[in-house]
């Protein structure tokens, strides 16, 4: 980024450091080192589509008081993605760091947001308290676990699974050198369609989409919030 400039920064023990910086064009929310979430100040968010956040949203459903769940946060351009292209009626998102939702809401146009509710904590006990309510989700993006080891990666996928509403889609964000082809397949005898698509020729994300949960290979589907 030319030009740019730290606009806040805060040191955080679960998260390191984590600043957000803006040039003329738009923010960035930096957690130790990369990049998490884009936010332009100009509110064109066309370009977006091209990067992985809006290629995930892309698989969204078209639905009518749909709702959806976010793993990570970050700045919460997925929030404003789903928001000004699905508009469910419900965003809820999990994240284990207030620092960053603290940010988010500051820097990243959150508090203008209805609809969001705000889940903290660490992901795999959200997931398993979510399950136990019978919440569903007519769309579900995992953005927690990008480059952690598949050992971390594939039970939350898996405990996810289970909270995807009959018809919706699952998908996951993650480092093509991670074992991606191994989580793909645990994914696939639970799902209609599990595709693999990566985003840049020349970059490292690959998005795993997991289309329509098959029966009986899930459990007893509860209510779609």
């Amino acid at each position: 980024m030319k030009h740019s400039r730290t606009v806040a920064e805060v040191r955080s023990p679960l998260s390191g450091r984590i600043r957000v910086i803006e040039d003329r064009r738009e923010r960035r929310l930096i957690v130790a080192g990369d990049t998490l979430s884009v936010y332009p100040l100009n509110g064109d968010w066309a370009r977006l589509d091209r990067e992985y956040w809006g290629r995930a949203v892309a698989w969204a459903p078209r639905r009518r008081r749909s709702a959806a769940l976010l793993v990570g946060l970050g700045g919460g351009t997925q929030v404003h993605l789903l928001a000004e292209q699905i508009r469910p009626r419900l965003i809820t998102v999990i994240e284990r760091d207030p620092a960053i939702i603290r940010l988010a809401t500051r820097w990243f146009g959150l508090d203008g947001r209805q609809g969001l509710e705000f889940l903290y904590g660490d992901a795999e006990r959200v997931v398993r308290w979510l399950a136990a309510t019978g919440r569903r989700f007519d769309f579900i993006m995992e953005d927690a676990a990008y480059a952690g080891d598949v050992a971390q990666a594939l039970p939350l996928a898996l405990a996810l699974a289970p909270l995807v509403a009959p018809g919706g889609v699952m998908v996951i964000n993650r480092h093509r050198r991670r074992e991606v082809g191994r989580l793909a397949a645990a994914l696939r005898p639970l799902f209609e369609e599990v595709m693999l698509r990566r985003v840049r020729t020349q970059g490292e994300n690959v998005l795993v989409s997991c289309v329509r949960p098959r029966r009986g290979r899930r459990q007893p589907v509860g209510r779609r919030l």
